[in-house]
């Protein structure tokens, strides 16, 4: 048997092959295959751009694959969410699908977009929020560049972002939110109620979710004397509690941690003044909670 998985093709595409590797799945593409190679018998990938994945999803071509929760929801699709990925294209966290005008431009919410004209790609869920705010206003499908239509193409648009930059530079601003979504490994109905397949993408869902974790995590290890640990184990803000184990002369112990990667610089030095000798930073690919 295999499992037939939906990689995303385009700005999601890199950021998801480096979590597989993280995970421990070697995954390879070329430019002239739309299906990349990966080091697991069992699993067949397939490039297909985020905004159809739901939807090849749901009709059963692919077992599973990963897309935006955004997808999902503007395709109205029914599928079955195995585990959030909070990651993007450039970070580690949620994107927005934001209303966006010219900065210089009167419209101040979107109220004030009554009979104007926005462009988007993200149409259906767009309408929807106009809906919701009882606003009467033209939806039009943009196939790209959508930041520049603003204000001769359009009045406004509901784009997505992850830090506004590119909003900013093409001189418009934010005045609402319409959506924000993350990452999701989502599954064929049919597909989740087959045994096999569910157990395999449970495991996947346990490997992917522990190199989440590990994102921005470290492991240290040191040696302390008994007499010192208090003072160390007060420097050292741990994931849980450190691991101690003793080693072969007895008044010596050994620590094991987990960082914040950021902090590492600055626990280090107190941990030496603390008395912890032979300290070791090493990787972290996965950590299972």
């Amino acid at each position: 048997m295999s499992l037939k998985l939906g990689i995303p093709k385009g700005s999601l595409e890199n950021a998801t092959i480096d979590l597989f590797r993280r995970a421990g799945y070697n995954i390879t593409t070329s430019s002239r295959s739309y299906f990349p190679a990966i080091d697991d018998p069992e699993i067949e990938c397939m490039l297909i751009r985020a905004q159809e994945m739901a939807r090849y999803v749901e009709d059963g071509i692919l077992d599973a694959g990963l897309t935006g929760r955004d997808w999902v929801e503007e395709n109205e699709s029914q599928v079955h969410s195995v585990t959030e990925l909070v990651y993007a294209k450039q970070s580690f966290g949620k994107v927005r699908w934001v209303l966006a005008v010219p900065e210089n431009s009167h419209f101040n919410s979107v109220q004030d977009l009554r009979g104007k004209i926005i462009a988007t790609e993200l149409v259906n869920t767009t309408r929807r929020y106009l809906d919701k705010h009882g606003v009467n206003a033209k939806v039009e499908f943009s196939w790209g560049a959508t930041e520049v239509k603003p204000p001769v193409l359009a009045d406004a648009i509901v784009e997505v972002t992850e830090t506004g930059s590119s909003l900013r530079a093409n001189k418009l601003r934010i005045i609402d939110t319409v959506l924000e979504s993350t990452t999701q490994l989502i599954a064929n109905t049919h597909s989740w109620a087959e045994p096999w397949k569910r157990q395999k993408l449970e495991d996947l869902k346990v490997l992917l979710e522990a190199a989440m974790n590990a994102l921005g995590k470290v492991g240290l290890m040191m040696n302390v004397q008994r007499s010192a640990l208090h003072l160390v184990i007060a420097e050292l803000p741990a994931l849980r509690k450190p691991t101690i184990s003793h080693l072969s002369d007895e008044d010596w112990l050994a620590v094991n941690t987990i960082l914040d990667e950021s902090t590492v610089r600055d626990i280090i030095p107190r941990l030496k003044k603390a008395g912890a000798e032979g300290i070791v930073e090493y990787p972290l690919n996965k950590i299972v909670l």
